[in-house]
Formats: structure tokens, sequence, C-alpha cells
């Protein structure tokens, strides 16, 4: 009996140090919640520049219910948008700016703004060559993924080993400039 009322002390320890460090998580994240997303804001927004050719800063609108960024010159005219999306991956959340010119019929950037993917392989999807992949390709056609040596016009090649990341990245930037340009012509109209 004695081995018992071990046992069942045993498992109460383990449910109050659970019961601790999980308290402890949630403290930490509501503690830094807020700078984590202020560090996002701030990242999302020195991106612009660079997604965007002649962008000087991205302003806030909201279109279709959800955050976009409206990329202006120095002037204040209109020359392209940043789209934060989100979507799943191999292993978890990979969250992305999309760069589109002004009238939103050409990708100009790419940025992964978050990624957990498998390191050596999945994470190579931030690595400047093959984000610059989708630089210049046509936002009114649906872009594929490509194992071949030579993609095509619409098609991405492969990160090496990591074909769902790829796979995901492009489904990702797919259903959110499609969905952005059905909204954004829904509010010209």
């Amino acid at each position: 009996m004695s081995d018992k009322g071990g046992y069942i002390k045993q498992g109460w320890l383990v449910l109050v140090l659970a019961g601790c460090f999980g308290a402890a998580l949630a403290a930490v994240h509501v503690g830094l919640g807020q700078r984590i997303e202020s560090n996002k804001l701030g990242d999302t927004l020195g991106q612009v520049p660079k997604l965007v050719p002649g962008a000087v800063e991205g302003r806030s609108e909201l279109l279709g219910g959800r955050t976009v960024y409206r990329a202006v010159d120095s002037s204040g005219r209109t020359v392209g948008w940043v789209l934060p999306v989100g979507g799943g991956g191999f292993a978890d959340r990979i969250e992305l700016l999309i760069g589109l010119d002004a009238s939103a019929a050409t990708i100009t950037g790419l940025y992964v703004l978050e990624q957990k993917e498998t390191p050596g392989l999945g994470n190579r999807i931030e690595e400047p060559a093959w984000r610059a992949q989708f630089t210049g390709r046509s936002a009114q056609r649906r872009l594929a993924v490509t194992k071949a040596d030579k993609p095509g016009a619409d098609e991405i090649q492969a990160v090496t080993g990591a074909t769902i990341s790829s796979r995901s990245v492009t489904d990702i930037v797919n259903d959110a400039v499609g969905r952005f340009r059905a909204e954004l012509g829904a509010s010209r109209q």
C-alpha cells in the first residue's frame, strides 16, 4: 500500500509543477504579448520600402475586414501594397509579407515574418535567393511549385528536401493575393 501512496504523491507533485509552469508561461505571454506584436508591426513597416519599389512608408488600412498596408512614395502617392498573411506550413504556422504593385497585378517582393520550419531544410524559405523567385511574377495567375531545375513563368522551384514548406508558402501567396485582388476590385466599385 505504501507504493500506491508514493505514486499518488508523485502524481500530485507532477500536476502541481505542471500547473505552476503553465501559469508562468501564460504570465510571460501576457506580459510580453504587446511587445511581441509591437516588434512585428515595426518589422512589417520596416519591410514596406524593401518589398515595394519606390515606397518610403506603409499606411495601415482596413480592407475586407483585415489590415493591409498601402505603400506610398514621398509625395503620398500609392505605389503598391503589402499584405501580412499566414497559413500552415510543414511544422507550424508561416507568416509572410507580400509586396504588390499599385494595381495588384505583379508581386514585388516576399518576406518571411515568422516561421518554425525544419532547420536546414524548410527554414530555407527565408533565404533571399529563394524568396526572390516570387518577385516580378504575375499576381493574376496562380503559381505552382516544381522540382525542375528551370521553373516556368508561373512556377516556383521548391527548396530541396522541403517541398511541403515551399508549397505552403506558394499556397499562402496564391490564396492571399487572389483574395486581396477581389477585395481591392470590390472596394473600387
